[in-house]
C-alpha cells in the first residue's frame, strides 16, 4: 500500500468510478430503446447500432436512419464520448495513484479479517500500542490494529501489521474488526477518558473478552476496572518502578528484563493447566516435575 494514499479519496475515486460506469450503462439503454422507438429495429440491432454508436468505430449502419435517428445518433455520440473520456480519466487517475492495488490490498485485508476468530485486537497505534504489536507479531499471534491517524499508516505497513483505519470508538468499526469474535482487546490509546469508554462498549459487545487497558495514572487505574477491564497497565508508573528498582537493584531488573522480553534464550510462559490434571493446585516443589 502507497504510503501517500488518502483512503477519503479512494471512496471519491470509487464513487466516481461506479457513476462513469452507471452512465455509460444508462446511456446504453437509453440507445437501445431509442432505436427501437424511433427506427423500430429488434433489440439486438438497437444493441449493436448503440455500440457502434457509442464507440464510433464507424461501421455500417443496419438501416438507412430517420431524421430523427439521425439527430438521435448526434445526442449518443456528444453524450458518449463524454462519458467515455470521463471513464478513462478515472481509469487513469487511479492507475498512476496505484488505487487498484490499494482497493484490492483492502478488499483482500477484510477478506482475512473476516475469516479471524479468538484474535486480538489492539486500540491504537502510538509508541505503546506498536511495542504491544510488534510483540505479538514475534509470537505469532493473530491480531488487528484500529487507527485513525493516516500519519500512522505508514509505520504499519512498513511494519506489516494488519489495520483497520477508522475510529477505535466507533461501534461499527468495532465491528469490522471483528470484536464479537475477538479473544481479547488491548486499548492504548493515550486520553485515559477514550480508554474507559472503550473498556465499556468492548465489555458490551462482547461479554468474553480479556480487555487489557492503559491508564496514566492509578487513579484512572481503578476507573478501567469499574469499566471492566481484566488488567490495566499505567507506563509511566510502571516506567518510574523500573527505573527505580534498576538504580537500587539492577542485577535483579536485568535478570526480569531477560526473562520478560525472552532475551538469552529465557523467557516465563503462562500454562492452561486442566481440573483433572495431576498438577492442578499444585505447587512446583509439590509437582515433583524435575523427577518426572
Amino acid at each position: 500500500m502507497g504510503s501517500n494514499f488518502s483512503p477519503d479519496n479512494q471512496l471519491t475515486t470509487a464513487r466516481k468510478l461506479q457513476l462513469a460506469i452507471f452512465g455509460l450503462l444508462l446511456v446504453l439503454i437509453i440507445g437501445v430503446i431509442g432505436f427501437m422507438i424511433l427506427e423500430g429495429l429488434s433489440p439486438i440491432d438497437a444493441l449493436y447500432m448503440t455500440v457502434i454508436t457509442l464507440s464510433t468505430v464507424g461501421f455500417g449502419e443496419v438501416s438507412p436512419l430517420h431524421p430523427a435517428g439521425r439527430l438521435f445518433v448526434i445526442f449518443l455520440i456528444l453524450f458518449g464520448v463524454m462519458l467515455t473520456g470521463f471513464f478513462a480519466s478515472i481509469i487513469g487517475q487511479m492507475i498512476i495513484e496505484g488505487q487498484f492495488r490499494e482497493i484490492y490490498g483492502r478488499r483482500k485485508m477484510e477478506k482475512k479479517i473476516d475469516k479471524m476468530h479468538d484474535h486480538i485486537i489492539i486500540a491504537g497505534y502510538g509508541r505503546v500500542g506498536r511495542h504491544v504489536a510488534l510483540e505479538f507479531k514475534k509470537k505469532h499471534v493473530d491480531f488487528i490494529v484500529i487507527e485513525k491517524d493516516e500519519s500512522m499508516f505508514t509505520n504499519l505497513e512498513k511494519d506489516g501489521i494488519l489495520f483497520i483505519q477508522g475510529e477505535a470508538t466507533d461501534d461499527d468499526i468495532l465491528r469490522d474488526a471483528g470484536i464479537e469474535r475477538a479473544k481479547t482487546f488491548v486499548t492504548t490509546l493515550p486520553d485515559e477518558a477514550q480508554n474507559v469508554y472503550l473498556t465499556l462498549t468492548a465489555r458490551d459487545m462482547n461479554r468474553n473478552l480479556l480487555i487489557i487497558a492503559r491508564a496514566d495514572y492509578e487513579e484512572g487505574e481503578k476507573k478501567l476496572k469499574r469499566a471492566g477491564a481484566d488488567q490495566v497497565v499505567t507506563p509511566h508508573v510502571l516506567g518510574g518502578v523500573r527505573m527505580a528498582m534498576a538504580s537500587l537493584r539492577p542485577n535483579v531488573v536485568d535478570f526480569m528484563k531477560t526473562t520478560s522480553l525472552g532475551q538469552g534464550g529465557l523467557s516465563i510462559e503462562e500454562l492452561r493447566i486442566p481440573e483433572n490434571c495431576t498438577f492442578a493446585g499444585k505447587t512446583l516443589v509439590g509437582s515433583n516435575l524435575k523427577n518426572d
